[in-house]
């Protein structure tokens, strides 16, 4: 008896602990959906450019 409860129950809750893990995990992947777009060249080091969107956002909205 792990944790001093019976197998069965034990399991159970393994089972439901590892499919709420599951589920939160797809969640927050189609949340923030990853860019999996891959470039046909790389860039140069040093090319790369990148941008934080909410910053950009709230600066060009302070400039108004």
């Amino acid at each position: 008896m792990p944790a001093g409860v019976s197998w069965p129950r034990y399991m159970k809750m393994f089972a439901a602990s590892v499919l709420s893990m599951f589920a939160g995990a797809e969640v927050v992947h189609q949340y923030y959906r990853p860019d999996l777009s891959i470039p046909e060249v790389p860039p140069k080091p040093g090319e790369l450019q990148t941008e934080l969107l909410g910053l950009k956002t709230q600066t060009a909205s302070e400039k108004h």
